[in-house]
């Protein structure tokens, strides 16, 4: 016992010439915290500040980060660590080495166990008080496998980041319930959601293995000369406009051509075969209704592995497939959109163009040379959601309107040289010009959510009618010029305790908060997670501290980012635990840097 009467743990040790007696405070344990709080019944809320630290359980130990001050206040931060082994040599989390072994296998174990510590805390979730008093959670994942802060593995440890809300009665400690909370709730969540010996072990190793196969699927796409792969028996339509889940009652199984039927021999599911999407020019046509958008959508969504079940679990794309889409409004930066857009009136130049309010042309023409400049090989555009006068001028309009009196060089005439020139592919739902039957290299025919090869019919019609459009785009596609961003900052800067760095703040999927500006980002649709939002405003507070030296390209900072979050996972971008980020591509990275209306350009 030390003599101020507080259990410590004394260690003896030598220190220099004498010896002395060192004190080393022991961890509290899981009764102390359950004391501690039951002391803290009926006090003011802010009390709870005083827990805050690490607490030795049975098994594995509770870590309080954060503590909230307020019950309507951000919920506390809280992360237990499960080791592996005990102290005996025995299992205690007890995850076999080649569950993870690999990155891709890590990602989709860590993705299970985020899974079910949230289907165990939603059975546990109780009200317990006002305001968030109660709550426990977990970032919630959807129906893509995303790197995630929510949950960590090892060989050492197993380690899970939550949210809870500690109990009260108006702004008063609920301690009771507050101890049966962490004392009670907290452990049963880890026995049932983090402790291998109490998982189902042929479902855990189906998540591992789905992910697996599909990320080794979509790297087989080069050597195959593909740029997306969809397979026998997918199901791609989805429940209703508001969620990814799989439609259930009469699902159409997508069956590929035979034409355009490939086979794989994947490492886990063994031989699959299905349509395989050819590099080059690829038109999407049909009726309306027919299943036109929703294969594009899997597509776009290829990039991303998905859990077993989810019908599109072995849908791949190229994994720098772009979606393009007009955005009326957005800010454009010093953008070379010269391939689309030039000779504009009193003699404007378009190399370094910039505005604050873009028409829904000069913004698709953008959005397409910004996928470039971060080096994007496939771009996947829907005419639904594409300017009109962007993607066609038909012949008619071509003899009302000179083109000496019309700056906008059309899609159709850029499409084919994007190819020729820069190998980058495009996949384009078409439904209203037969025109760019003349420059597709497959046309793939939707009727019923079932796909058909129209190639030949399609260019047979082409050589049978003619446009007798003017091509319009020059020899060449033209140039991808890379910018430099000055160097400034990104973020409006407080008055008060400015040190703290950027503020950043998620408004849904759609909108992302950064200082005092709000970034739109309804229209970059593979950003498919709020997590993700989190993870790209912490980039872009890195960029702003570290990146910007008027010298750096955008291309290279984004590198430098991508090799950061490759080598040290999301934590690189955060001063403490966070167990909301979520992984990002490049492209949705610098899809939000671009739309920075303060972003400026040498």
């Amino acid at each position: 016992d030390h003599p101020s009467g507080v259990a410590w743990r004394g260690i003896p040790a030598l220190l220099g010439r004498g010896g002395c007696q060192c004190w080393v405070k022991a961890m509290p344990t899981s009764d102390e915290l359950c004391d501690l709080l039951l002391d803290l019944d009926q006090r003011s809320y802010k009390a709870y500040k005083q827990i805050q630290g690490r607490y030795a359980f049975p098994g594995f130990t509770l870590v309080i980060d954060y503590v909230q001050g307020d019950p309507f206040a951000a919920p506390s931060r809280l992360r237990v660590l499960v080791p592996q082994m005990t102290k005996q040599g025995k299992p205690n989390a007890g995850f076999p080495g080649e569950l993870y072994s690999s990155s891709v296998r890590a990602v989709a174990l860590r993705d299970y166990l985020a899974r079910q510590f949230d289907r165990s805390a939603s059975d546990l979730r109780s009200k317990r008080g006002s305001g968030k008093s109660g709550l426990i959670s977990i970032a919630s994942p959807g129906q893509e496998i995303l790197e995630r802060t929510s949950v960590l593995i090892s060989q050492e440890q197993v380690e899970a980041r939550f949210l809870v809300g500690l109990p009260a009665r108006g702004r008063s400690v609920l301690g009771r319930q507050a101890a049966e909370l962490l004392c009670e709730d907290v452990p049963e969540l880890v026995a049932r959601s983090l402790l291998y010996r109490n998982l189902k072990p042929d479902a855990v190793q189906k998540h591992v293995e789905t992910a697996e196969d599909a990320h080794w699927l979509r790297q087989q796409l080069p050597t195959r000369g593909l740029v997306a792969f969809i397979p026998d028996g997918a199901v791609l339509p989805r429940e209703s406009g508001v969620s990814e889940k799989p439609l259930r009652e009469h699902p159409v199984a997508f069956t590929a051509p035979d034409s355009l039927r490939v086979s794989f021999d994947c490492p886990h599911r063994g031989n699959l075969s299905g349509m395989g999407i050819p590099q080059g020019v690829t038109l999407i046509v049909g009726g309306g209704y027919h299943g036109k958008s929703t294969l594009l959508r899997a597509i776009a969504l290829g990039v991303y592995n998905h859990i077993p079940g989810d019908g599109r679990e072995a849908v791949v794309t190229d994994p720098t497939a772009v979606k393009i889409r007009a955005e009326d409004g957005r800010r454009i930066a010093g953008v070379n959109i010269s391939p689309f857009i030039n000779h504009l009136p009193q003699g404007r130049s378009t190399e370094r163009f910039s505005t604050d309010n873009a028409s829904g042309s000069t913004s698709q023409a953008a959005s397409i040379i910004e996928a470039l400049e971060v080096e994007s090989r496939v771009l996947l555009v829907d005419e639904d959601t594409s300017a009109t006068n962007f993607m066609i001028r038909d012949r008619r309009m071509q003899a009302l309107i000179a083109k000496d009196k019309e700056p906008i060089t059309p899609f159709i005439d850029k499409i084919r040289q994007l190819y020729d020139d820069y190998g980058v592919s495009t996949i384009l739902v078409m439904g209203g010009s037969g025109d760019y039957f003349d420059v597709a290299d497959t046309v793939i025919g939707m009727a019923d959510f079932q796909p058909h090869d129209l190639t030949q019919q399609a260019k047979a019609i082409a050589h049978q009618y003619a446009t007798d459009r003017t091509p319009e785009g020059g020899q060449s596609f033209g140039p991808i010029t890379h910018r430099i961003p000055l160097a400034k900052r990104l973020d409006s800067p407080r008055r008060d305790r400015d040190d703290r760095g950027p503020k950043t703040r998620v408004r849904d999927v759609d909108e992302l908060r950064f200082g005092s500006e709000d970034i739109d980002l309804s229209a970059v649709e593979q950003i498919i997670d709020t997590a993700q939002l989190r993870g790209i405003g912490a980039a872009i507070a890195h960029i702003q501290e570290n990146l910007l030296d008027n010298r750096t390209n955008l291309m290279d900072i984004v590198d430098q980012v991508q090799q950061l979050l490759d080598e040290s996972g999301l934590d690189a971008f955060t001063a403490s635990p966070q167990g909301d980020l979520a992984y990002f591509r490049r492209f949705e990275l610098a899809a939000a840097l671009n739309r920075l209306r303060s972003l400026e350009i040498q």
